[in-house]
């Protein structure tokens, strides 16, 4: 399979229906081996693309990974980023909210995590939490003092959905570019994933039981995706639905993607004057001496 972008791009204004989306697509190799060099492919041109995008320094890139547990964040992040020069490239997880970050604004937090020119910011998890695992445990905003009860009506998640399109049209507006992946597991995949966390002493670290009470919400955060997916996919800030029941196929897709997405932003290295190209044929003369 040829991977195409727009195959798992959600366009802005679609209703989502997540069981329409697949988790498992015809992957773009036919043996391990070829999936290795098509990665190191993939790695080696973000590679050179990410140093172009450093020495432009014109634009941002934020890079936002959700999905349910064991979908794959972070083993997507760690191979496909592999090749990143660590200067041009920060990655931030976030869990529960501190007491700090309370008392301010939902998307306070990220807010001041995100990249400056020049680099590549990467959420793994991120302020979509706040209309993800919040909506389906509402219990949350009572706790957080921002609610007597939780909300009985759509317009407390429609008002959350509007502050994050309008954040990142700021964003986007400002040069920063935006893309945003849902690793879209199925519940069976997940379920064995989970057996190797447990039946591998080297990944029981990665379980605990909280993992388990999250699993049977698996309806509710079905639908809690496909809510934000459908308000919140917009075409200066796309959501793309990546399979991820093949977690090597899921790499190579997030990796083509980001690879369009600095491809289009037509880049080039800063041209140099006629008074610095002077300036440094005076210092080579010194340097030749």
């Amino acid at each position: 399979m040829k991977i195409s972008s727009k195959d798992f791009r959600v366009p802005a204004g679609t209703q989502v229906s997540l069981g329409k989306w697949p988790t498992r697509v015809p992957p773009a190799y036919k043996s391990k081996k070829e999936y290795r060099k098509l990665l190191a492919t993939h790695i080696e041109a973000l590679s050179s693309l990410q140093a172009l995008h450093y020495a432009a320094d014109r634009r941002a890139v934020l890079i936002i990974f959700q999905g349910m547990d064991a979908a794959g964040k972070d083993g997507a992040i760690r191979h496909v980023m592999s090749g990143v020069n660590p200067q041009g490239c920060e990655v931030f997880s976030f869990k529960q909210p501190s007491a700090e970050e309370l008392q301010h604004d939902f998307l306070w937090r990220s807010t001041c995590r995100l990249p400056e020119r020049g680099r590549i910011g990467i959420f793994n998890r991120s302020y979509y939490e706040d209309v993800l695992v919040v909506r389906v445990h509402p219990e949350i905003l009572v706790s957080q003092g921002l609610v007597a009860k939780a909300p009985a009506e759509n317009t407390f998640w429609e008002e959350r959905y509007r502050s994050i399109v309008d954040l990142e049209a700021h964003l986007h507006r400002n040069g920063t570019r935006v893309i945003k992946f849902f690793l879209h597991l199925s519940r069976d995949e997940q379920r064995k994933r989970f057996l190797e966390r447990i039946d591998e002493p080297d990944k029981n670290w990665k379980f605990g039981a909280a993992d388990i009470a999250e699993r049977k919400c698996w309806p509710l955060y079905m639908q809690a995706y496909e809510a934000c997916l459908s308000a919140t996919s917009t075409a200066d800030a796309p959501w793309y639905v990546v399979p991820a029941d093949d977690k090597q196929s899921a790499r190579l897709i997030v990796s083509q993607i980001i690879l369009d997405l600095f491809k289009d932003l037509k880049m080039s290295y800063p041209k140099t004057t006629t008074e610095r190209h002077r300036e440094l044929q005076a210092i080579r003369k010194q340097l030749v001496k």
